[in-house]
């Protein structure tokens, strides 16, 4: 999916839409919890989910002080967020997680933009460039495969872009093999 958020006319759309965002985000996060097979992952996952809602108590703040009703759940995007969840599902651990990875460039995307937003203040620009660090944080790097042990950073989930993985993946849901 390509987001738009970013892109708003003032500070005020901007702070609700990424309001929205982590919302849907952190629905995506509950499903791909609750459907991984790795216990592990899932437990990795559930902590990146943590910065999310810290994000949600940020942006109800800025919300707030500029004097806007802040959303308390996703909007129809949560719908694609976890519905792409459940859908890779049907192919195991390695596609759910491919699926997150597409959700966070979005957000990762969105606070890119927010960042550069010219009505934002410093404080909300340097929360906005925090917040867009999450994706390299998680160690999603691009690609299917991870590995859950990473000798510098030790349970961090990692992404890489393998193309005989991708290759496999592909041939493994064809013969109904998952995970």
């Amino acid at each position: 999916m390509v987001t738009m958020i970013g892109n708003e006319y003032d500070i005020k759309g901007l702070v609700k839409n990424l309001l929205y965002l982590e919302h849907d985000a952190i629905a995506a996060y509950d499903s791909c919890i609750e459907r991984l097979d790795s216990r592990e992952l899932a437990s990795q996952i559930s902590a990146f989910k943590e910065d999310h809602l810290r994000h949600v108590a940020t942006l109800t703040e800025m919300a707030r002080e500029l004097g806007i009703e802040a959303p308390t759940e996703g909007d129809m995007k949560q719908m694609l967020t976890t519905g792409k969840i459940a859908l890779a599902d049907l192919m195991g651990d390695s596609a759910i997680l491919k699926a997150m990875k597409t959700n966070e460039d979005d957000t990762v995307t969105a606070y890119e933009r927010a960042s550069r937003h010219e009505d934002a203040i410093p404080e909300s620009k340097a929360f906005f460039m925090k917040a867009e660090g999450h994706l390299e944080t998680m160690g999603f790097t691009g690609g299917l495969a991870y590995r859950s042990f990473d000798l510098q950073r030790p349970g961090l989930l990692l992404m890489h872009m393998k193309p005989a993985l991708i290759a496999s993946m592909f041939a493994d849901a064809v013969s109904g093999r998952t995970g």
